[in-house]
């Protein structure tokens, strides 16, 4: 067994044995000393101002790709600036390595400003921002992803599970709009796709989210369903995609949730990796 998953056994068993914290007890009606003899300490009001940073106490998993093979990527959409460089900070004190997804342009700047000393890569299309420190080496594994989106409008999400794919070591290849209005247009880059060994392929799609099915009807490695919230009126948003996707006749398809590029590529990621390998070992 890998000796690093042992470790977070061995701590997550030590954690289950620890004494639960005096709020826990409190909650599960077990007073602690002070309630038991009537002294309740009332905490200063102050106290929240002077122990939690303007930007919001973070706790990045740094730990992550030790334990399972994918990199901690800090979703930025919803966070402020000064969050996304705290958790970037904490991430990079232990790793050589930061990715944001979702980084909104004025996080973009602060994170160039706050990272001089590193290389800030940005990537538009994706959205996204990868911090390295000057000690990175990228890591190769092996693995083939190919990344089809069924139109233009699918390529910001495709891109964000190309990324992924690649941090993760992985060889990955782009299709773009073949979707099933104009089929004829995915044929020979598909052919080309599995000539190349591919592992696993991820297929975007919004609108009525057809061509993943497609794909996985023909081809001989996992395919992993993305949909997308490009469409409109009734079931638009994604909805119509995701479903048609989760009732899929076609066999080997699994499926995310609308936009969620990177748990499309962890996923292929985790596949081709695993495919490499037994590869390599196949050839030793």
């Amino acid at each position: 067994m890998n000796r690093h998953f042992d470790e977070q056994l061995e701590l997550l068993r030590l954690l289950f044995e620890m004494e639960p914290p005096a709020q826990l007890k409190q909650e599960h009606g077990q007073p602690d000393r002070q309630q038991r003899s009537g002294e309740i300490e009332r905490q200063p009001q102050n106290l929240q101002h002077d122990t939690i940073s303007p930007g919001g106490e973070v706790r990045p998993d740094a730990g992550r790709e030790r334990r399972k093979g994918i990199p901690e990527v800090i979703f930025g959409e919803a966070k402020s600036a000064s969050q996304i460089v705290a958790m970037a900070r904490g991430l990079l004190s232990e790793s050589s390595r930061a990715i944001i997804s979702r980084v909104q342009p004025e996080a973009v700047q602060a994170l160039q400003a706050a990272f001089q000393g590193y290389a800030v890569r940005v990537h538009k299309a994706a959205r996204a921002v990868v911090i390295c420190r000057p000690d990175f080496a990228q890591s190769h594994t092996g693995g083939h992803v190919g990344v089809i989106s069924a139109g233009t409008s699918d390529i910001p999400v495709a891109e964000e599970a190309a990324l992924i794919a690649k941090e993760m070591g992985c060889r990955v290849t782009c299709i773009y709009d073949v979707g099933v209005a104009g089929l004829h247009r995915l044929i020979e880059p598909l052919r080309d796709l599995l000539s190349n060994d591919v592992d696993a392929i991820i297929v975007a799609a919004g609108m009525d989210g057809a061509l993943p099915s497609v794909v996985a009807g023909v081809v001989p490695v996992p395919v992993i369903g993305l949909p997308t919230s490009i469409g409109y009126g009734f079931g638009g948003n994604g909805i119509a995609a995701l479903l048609s996707m989760l009732q899929t006749c076609a066999p080997g398809l699994s499926v995310v949730n609308i936009d969620n590029g990177v748990g499309a590529g962890i996923t292929a990621a985790l596949i081709a990796n695993r495919v490499a390998q037994a590869r390599a070992h196949q050839s030793q």
